[in-house]
């Protein structure tokens, strides 16, 4: 299901800072990135299950169409750093996962599922750091991909 607002985020609003450790141990900060490329930030809920494997290899398939497209991929849950990097090895990421171990980063960007689960939720952010879409679907993992193509193709 589409929505327009997920937690106390919506489209227009300023995506909020952050850093986390990606795969590698090494910090990434969101406002370093901003401005360079569109992002497409998705949150999901558990490296190695089922549904979390068939969305980021979705996302991995696209990955080109994204840079094509002037955008950057990232991943964020809350599995550790090793985990990550077990995870993106053995998927052949090219992409960044980050780390939200205590979940600040999912809270901040309201990415649940009945205010309480790990939701799986895509933001597109723009070069200016605005949000530009929101889509929320714990169930369509290739509707995350065709969506977020949608939008950056659109822009």
């Amino acid at each position: 299901m589409a929505t327009a607002t997920t937690g106390k985020l919506s489209v227009g609003d300023q995506a909020p800072a952050f850093s986390l450790p990606n795969q590698a141990g090494q910090m990434i900060d969101l406002q370093s990135l901003i401005g360079h490329k569109k992002i497409v930030l998705f949150f999901y809920p558990k490296d190695h299950s089922a549904g979390c494997v068939a969305e980021v290899c979705a996302f991995r398939d696209q990955y080109e169409v994204f840079k094509q497209a002037g955008a950057e991929v990232i991943g964020i849950s809350s599995d550790s750093v090793e985990s990550h990097e077990q995870f993106a090895a053995n998927h052949r990421l090219p992409f960044t996962l980050l780390s939200d171990r205590d979940g600040t980063v999912r809270k901040l960007y309201g990415a649940t599922t009945l205010g309480i689960l790990a939701g799986r939720v895509t933001y597109i952010i723009d070069q200016k750091g605005t949000i530009q879409h929101i889509f929320s679907s714990m169930l369509n993992f290739n509707k995350h991909i065709s969506e977020a193509l949608r939008i950056i193709n659109e822009a």
